[in-house]
C-alpha cells in the first residue's frame, strides 16, 4: 500500500465519488436484470 501516513479527515469526495459509482452499477443491474433476479429472489423465498 501506500507509506504515507494516513491523513487526519478521510477524503470524503473519493467516499461519495465511490458511493455513486456503486448507486448507478447497482441501478443499471437492476433495471437490466430486474424481473430475472426478482423471479429467482421469490423463488427463493418459497422454498424458505
Amino acid at each position: 500500500m501506500n507509506d504515507k501516513p494516513p491523513s487526519d479527515r478521510p477524503n470524503l469526495l473519493t467516499y461519495i465519488i465511490v458511493l455513486i459509482v456503486v448507486a448507478i452499477v447497482v441501478i443499471v443491474v437492476l433495471a437490466l436484470l430486474g424481473p430475472s433476479v426478482g423471479n429467482v429472489f421469490s423463488g427463493s423465498g418459497n422454498n424458505l
